[in-house]
């Protein structure tokens, strides 16, 4: 693909990803309720799902997708349901800061990577912007491989940066908080925060 193609894509997708969104209310809400551990694996399986849907435009399978629907409504519900367990986790956490930390070494990296899979495969917000609006911006038709494998650089770049930037900004955040009072808002409040991200997913 040529450079301002490919720019135009990254600059399109960089707004996208940046803007507030059940996925990225989910990685905030994860990192200030239980702290950086497991978010790469994570962000990672976020990412990854818009690997697949771009994918999914690149090929033009977006007929084929729709047809498909009971599959990602199934995705999307089990993303949801995820998203519930956490928020549940997250309103009865423990208090004290090294407990917090102890109960996340325990979460699988597998099953945070398919988590966050699920989180973006069910997302509505990510959807629309492959399947609808990137053959606005790409010449979809006329992708080569090599024009492939540039699309899905610049896309997991551009969310490296952003879900970095949203990550780092959590954790400096989630360090304000030591007493065992602001922990229990911060858990409640993260909680909800990502019932509510749960709630986008589920019913949209």
């Amino acid at each position: 693909m040529d450079l301002a193609g490919l720019v135009i894509f990254g600059t399109a997708l960089f707004v996208a990803a940046a803007s507030p969104g059940p996925g990225i209310a989910a990685i905030v809400a994860r990192v200030l309720g239980r702290g950086t551990s497991g978010a790469a694996a994570f962000t990672a399986g976020v990412a990854i799902g818009d690997v697949v849907w771009l994918t999914l435009a690149v090929l033009g399978l977006a007929a084929i997708a729709q047809s498909f629907n009971g599959v990602f409504l199934a995705i999307k519900y089990a993303g949801a349901a995820y998203l519930l367990y956490l928020a549940w986790k997250l309103w009865t956490a423990p208090v004290a800061a090294e407990a917090v930390a102890a109960e996340t070494a325990r979460e699988s990296s597998l099953r945070l990577f398919i988590a966050g899979l699920a989180v973006t495969m069910g997302n509505p917000k990510v959807m629309v912007f492959y399947l609808a609006l990137l053959p606005a911006l790409v010449d979809v038709a006329g992708v080569t491989v090599v024009g492939y494998a540039e699309l899905v650089a610049v896309t997991l770049l551009v969310l490296a940066v952003v879900f970095t930037s949203y990550v780092v900004l959590a954790a400096r955040a989630r360090r304000l908080f030591t007493s065992p009072r602001a922990l229990k808002a911060v858990n409640r409040g993260t909680g909800a925060l990502m019932a509510g991200a749960a709630a986008a997913i589920a019913t949209r």
